[in-house]
């Protein structure tokens, strides 16, 4: 079965007649659900793992079929000029596949650090106004939330301003040797 390809999403199957019908809610959870699944890379590498897998069999499939047809060729023997697929249309899907698996394993690598920065960074949690009920004991309120966000924005200028008066003294103390030869 054929699956078309898209650039961002890699390999997707169709829904046609013989999917499920749904109503104008179903299809709205269906599409949020979707929506979740494609900005979690840990489920999205979830759900190429099984399109890799059937990949590598077709790869290996088309493999051995041309790997047969090339010997019978070799030998003398011509069955038919039967349509074997293309290895290399095989071999790129294959890859494609896993260079999203690569990009799904770095984001999700890159959301952890960023986490586990937040967490170093700022310890407290801050309460949503989508769940004012869940407020926990040991969040911030907002309003300290800002002067903490305040003063690490402080502490980061002054650590720019001193990196710029550091190189601005270098390029003093450095004599200009462009005209000597």
């Amino acid at each position: 079965m054929a699956a078309p390809m898209n650039q961002a999403l890699g390999p997707q199957t169709l829904g046609g007649a013989a999917g499920p019908q749904l109503g104008p809610v179903g299809s709205q959870q269906l599409g949020l659900a979707q929506q979740q699944q494609d900005f979690d890379p840990v489920q999205r590498y979830r759900m190429l793992i099984p399109q890799l897998k059937e990949s590598m069999q077709n790869l290996m499939k088309i493999a051995a079929l041309n790997l047969a047809q090339n010997t019978n060729i070799d030998n003398g023997q011509k069955i038919g000029d039967g349509s074997v697929q293309r290895f290399d249309k095989s071999l790129e899907e294959f890859y494609a596949l896993c260079d999203q698996l690569e990009l799904c394993l770095r984001l999700a690598y890159e959301c952890l650090s960023q986490s586990y920065d937040s967490a170093k960074h700022s310890p407290t949690l801050v309460p949503t106004a989508t769940k004012p009920d869940a407020v926990q004991t040991e969040s911030l309120p907002y309003t300290q939330y800002l002067s903490m966000i305040k003063s690490q924005i402080s502490c980061a200028k002054d650590i720019h301003n001193a990196l710029l008066e550091c190189s601005k003294k270098i390029m003093g103390k450095t004599p200009n040797t462009q005209g000597v030869l």
